[in-house]
């Protein structure tokens, strides 16, 4: 063998593909872990919120409007709420967000 083939065979790392299997491996379970899982709960629950929304309760659009439920369509996901006396607007369901108020509600 002459001598670029030694030196070559010498920086080849020894065992190096299992390791990069387990270091991907430990890396996506962290990434799943401290990022997706916590995400996905998250969803979950401002779609409990959503589903659970009752004429009467007091809401906070994503848009930061404040305002009451007063009517709900559950066949095409639409909510009326009433934001002044007298003043209602009709909403998706998907743009009502849970607030801190109803949080301590729970």
């Amino acid at each position: 063998m002459n001598n670029a083939t030694i030196a070559f065979l010498q920086a080849q790392p020894q065992g190096g593909g299992l390791e990069m299997i387990i270091m991907m491996v430990v890396l996506f379970a962290i990434v799943y872990f401290f990022m997706i899982r916590p995400q996905n709960k998250k969803q979950k629950e401002i779609q409990k919120f959503r589903n659970s929304l009752t004429v009467g309760q007091e809401i906070v659009t994503i848009g930061g409007i404040h305002g009451t439920v007063k009517h709900i369509n559950e066949e095409d996901n639409t909510v009326m709420v009433e934001v002044a006396t007298g003043t209602k607007i009709k909403f998706m369901k998907s743009a009502i967000m849970p607030s801190a108020a109803a949080a301590e509600q729970k």
